[in-house]
């Protein structure tokens, strides 16, 4: 094959990374988050109505979880992707034009639509969009950047909010959270989708960006949405992903362990400041979670090396991070913070590479409703630690509370160490970094052209 053929993928992919990046930065930098909870006392907020907000939020997420991923499998996830954040820039102008408690509870409802029509979607366009041009091996790299870019514009944007709001109080902020939200819009409709539709043949949806479409069936590149939208579509669509998640066992253990690996931590993290305000100053304490955040920051990009990990060395990884946790917990000294700064980076890396897993692992037309069947069981895995940790810190504080939701992470990594040699060889197949990644894709990409009868089309994008 040419090298101007073997090369065209390459600008598309790139394209599609920078406006993922662009993406997951626009989501994130909202200028609100820091101060939002102080927006709802200073409206005259009790402590428990603001905890029924946080309910809403969680019940929200929890309800649209998986129907969402239907949408995103029937519907255009490239629609769903830019009107998203609207309804997170609607929640927010309601906070700061109209505040109270109903404002309050309905922007949390928008809130949660937003993050629910988001998951799932953005995942399985990116995995699909890179299996098209023959890059899937990409997905681990760019979507542990994409987090840790997210987690870089919270951090900026937590540190502009401080001189925003002391320029104009809650109006200003509220105006830079809509304005972030309509640029994350506006990229998420530009993002790239060539997809099949799901009533389409059951074959998975990878094709060559060179290669014509086979007789008979839709080309990607002018049918990329479902056609069939109406209720018997979604409901064939969510037949279809709940199969593939109850036959086939690699999904079915993706789905079991990848929240229990990202809903433990994940929750544990919205507790790391109370855990350092036990062990120094309040005015020390930002210095102590910002180092956990950067530990986590990191975790994403470390994503490719998990990858390379044998299967029982990414066990053992995944139980070191453990014993880390505990121990940097139970130490009692500021310096255990970096044992947990760590051990979160070895989860967040892990977390991720169990999701790269359950990407690889689907095959059927229903990925983001499968992959919306593991937010959900992160949602209810977080929501368990919530009510865990309360029921705990009122026997034990905060240090032997964040050991004793370490330890789940050893039978976790017993099962990762006891996946089939088959799984085990699907699942580090594509898990080289950088430029040796970059020509596994290239070979796979000529091997494909080698078995297909020539088209007489070159090079189309």
């Amino acid at each position: 094959m040419s090298n101007a053929a073997t090369s065209a993928p390459e600008p598309a992919a790139r394209r599609l990374a920078v406006s993922y990046y662009l993406y997951a930065f626009s989501d994130e930098f909202v200028l609100l988050y820091p101060v939002y909870p102080l927006l709802f006392t200073d409206t005259g907020l009790s402590v428990p109505q603001i905890s029924s907000l946080f309910l809403v939020w969680s019940l929200t997420c929890l309800l649209l979880e998986v129907p969402s991923g239907v949408l995103a499998d029937a519907l255009s996830r490239r629609l769903l992707l830019g009107t998203a954040p609207l309804l997170g820039a609607v929640g927010f102008g309601l906070w700061v034009l109209a505040p109270s408690y109903g404002a309050f509870a309905l922007g949390f409802v928008l809130w949660g639509a937003r993050g629910a029509l988001q998951s799932g979607a953005a995942e399985a366009l990116l995995y699909e969009e890179l299996d098209r041009l023959g890059l899937a091996a990409r997905y681990g790299r760019v979507v542990g950047r994409a987090k840790t870019v997210g987690l870089v514009a919270a951090l900026l944007a937590t540190a502009v909010a401080a001189p925003v709001f002391a320029a104009g109080g809650y109006p200003a902020v509220g105006l830079a959270s809509v304005l972030a939200s309509l640029g994350c819009a506006v990229v998420g409709f530009t993002l790239p989708e060539h997809r099949r539709p799901v009533s389409a043949a059951a074959e998975p949806p990878s094709r060559q960006p060179d290669a014509e479409p086979l007789p008979g069936r839709p080309d990607p590149e002018a049918s990329p949405v479902a056609p069939d939208a109406g209720p018997a579509g979604w409901w064939a669509v969510l037949r279809g992903g709940l199969a593939e998640a109850r036959t086939d066992r690699s999904v079915r253990r993706a789905l079991l362990l990848l929240p229990l690996m990202l809903g433990i931590w994940g929750g544990l993290e919205e507790y790391t400041s109370l855990l350092a305000g036990e062990l120094v100053p309040a005015s020390q304490v930002p210095l102590l979670v910002f180092l956990v955040s950067a530990g986590v920051m990191v975790g994403g990009l470390l994503t490719p090396y998990g990858q390379r990990l044998p299967e029982r060395w990414f066990a053992v990884t995944v139980a070191l991070a453990a014993v880390l946790l505990a121990l940097g917990a139970l130490s009692g000294r500021p310096a255990g913070f970096a044992l947990i700064a760590v051990a979160f980076c070895v989860l967040q890396m892990a977390s991720i590479v169990m999701n790269v897993r359950l990407q690889q692992s689907i095959t059927g037309p229903s990925r983001a409703t499968v992959t919306s069947l593991a937010g959900l069981g992160t949602e209810v895995v977080t929501i368990s630690l919530y009510g865990g940790y309360a029921l705990a810190s009122t026997v034990a504080g905060h240090a032997v509370v964040f050991a004793l939701f370490a330890l789940p992470y050893l039978p976790v990594a017993v099962a990762l160490a006891r996946r089939t040699p088959a799984a085990s060889t699907a699942a580090t197949a594509p898990a080289v970094a950088g430029d040796e990644e970059d020509r596994c894709a290239c070979r796979h990409t000529a091997e494909t052209d080698a078995r297909r009868p020539a088209t007489g089309s070159a090079g189309r994008s």
